[in-house]
């Protein structure tokens, strides 16, 4: 308009900014990464002051909460990308830097450079696996039972796997000469785990759905679980990181006899060996968000 009529609280009313609510739904899971975030964080601390123990049970609260954030975001329906994004770089400091300096702190500084260089190793390592999850997410879709599999082990089991040495001593197991150069192929082993190919179990499907019949059993088997880690927490740790490396060999052959099964006779040895990070679905439950 030429001459626009005269509005005194117009030009209030454009200056005035307009701030769109956001749910609370939306909020919960980023928190629940946050609070992973925090108890990482505090791992370090426990580490730098010698407090093992403690910054152990941080490292394994970072875990839980991991597990919970995608599962939160998923049942909410919040998914995002900001979540997504800020799940890996928690999961980088929880499950990358704070076992590489705990592992330090213990026993690898003993072998000076070399301990530093293999600390530096598993945390790249585990960069590099949240980095070629983040990639997968953009990939096309792909067979249903491609879920029950991880490229490589996810960066959480890879954090509780490498502290196995640690849990033994905890459990009062005689250390011996030369333990910290054992400590140093052990956790540089676990880092080419987590940068390799090889299949590992999800789980993503497990217990998605129960029997009715078998509410009331999972129940007591949770709980059970939970108060045998609160009570021998070093044994319950020992006994589950020997059970999940028991599990490597055979989630090679069911990968392999899901790729036969799946593809044509002529290329399915080809693809079983070529398919690399297309095995790649849903990581860490970092959440899907």
């Amino acid at each position: 308009m030429v001459f626009p009529p005269f509005d005194p609280d117009g030009a209030e009313r454009r200056r005035r900014p307009r701030f769109r609510q956001v749910p609370l739904r939306m909020i919960l899971p980023n928190l629940v990464t946050l609070l992973a975030l925090c108890a990482g964080l505090t791992s370090i601390r426990m580490a730098i002051e010698g407090r093992l123990e403690f910054a152990v049970g941080a490292i394994v609260l970072a875990a839980v909460l991991d597990g919970i954030d995608g599962r939160v975001a998923r049942l909410l329906k919040s998914a995002s990308r900001f979540g997504a994004e800020l799940d890996s770089l928690a999961d980088f400091v929880n499950f990358g830097v704070a076992p590489a300096i705990l592992l330090y702190t213990w026993i690898l500084d003993e072998t000076r450079s070399l301990g530093w260089i293999a600390g530096l190793v598993f945390a790249i390592c585990a960069a590099l696996r949240l980095a070629r999850f983040n990639v997968a997410l953009d990939a096309g879709k792909k067979p249903d039972w491609q879920a029950n599999f991880f490229v490589g082990m996810p960066a959480p089991a890879g954090a509780l796997t490498v502290l196995l040495p640690l849990y033994l001593v905890l459990l009062d197991m005689p250390r011996f000469a030369g333990l910290e150069y054992v400590v140093l192929v052990y956790c540089l082993f676990i880092a080419f785990l987590m940068v390799s190919r090889i299949p590992t179990y999800s789980g993503k499907k497990t217990g998605q759905r129960i029997p009715r019949d078998m509410v009331l059993p999972v129940f007591v088997v949770v709980v059970l679980f939970v108060a045998l880690l609160l009570s021998y927490p070093w044994l319950v740790l020992t006994l589950s990181t020997f059970a999940y490396l028991a599990t490597l060999p055979f989630s090679i052959i069911g990968y392999r006899r899901y790729a036969l099964r799946d593809q044509p006779s002529g290329q399915a040895s080809a693809d079983a060996e070529d398919d690399g990070d297309d095995v790649e679905t849903d990581e860490e439950d970092p959440p899907g968000r």
